[in-house]
């Protein structure tokens, strides 16, 4: 509920969607001289996107702290994560977007591309769990 309230008073005030992988690019607008992340509408909106950012970061591990009184931990190998973060990466770019803006922002606002994203992600997700189970891949 928090986060479609997040995102509904962003795309209000701002009139920006508010998904993550647009947020990693006006991010990338301090550090890059590539044109790509020199738009207008990065370097403008860049300030409060980092803020939104580490509030969202910040935020699970004060909660995590305060009901958990622990970070969570995972036993999947290092180069698991990273392969699985790479191909995350890729998805986001082929599918202009990621699961975050186009299942919390594109959804909610009714885009037939956004949907039928959200239904390729969890086919694709479903798919690759099973296959894996199936496969008995563990950590």
């Amino acid at each position: 509920m928090f986060i479609g309230l997040g995102v509904a008073v962003i795309y209000l005030g701002t009139g920006i969607i508010a998904g993550a992988s647009t947020f990693l690019e006006s991010t990338l607008s301090y550090v890059s001289d590539v044109p790509r992340f020199q738009k207008p509408k990065y370097v403008a909106s860049r300030d409060w996107r980092v803020l939104f950012t580490l509030g969202i970061v910040g935020g699970a591990a004060i909660y995590q702290l305060a009901f958990n009184g622990q970070f969570w931990t995972t036993d999947v190998q290092w180069w698991r994560l990273l392969g699985g973060g790479f191909l995350v990466g890729v998805g986001t770019r082929i599918g202009k977007g990621c699961t975050s803006g186009h299942g919390v922002c594109g959804v909610g606002s009714a885009s037939f591309t956004s949907i039928s994203n959200v239904v390729t992600f969890m086919a694709v997700a479903i798919g690759v769990a099973q296959l894996v189970q199936a496969l008995g891949v563990s950590p």
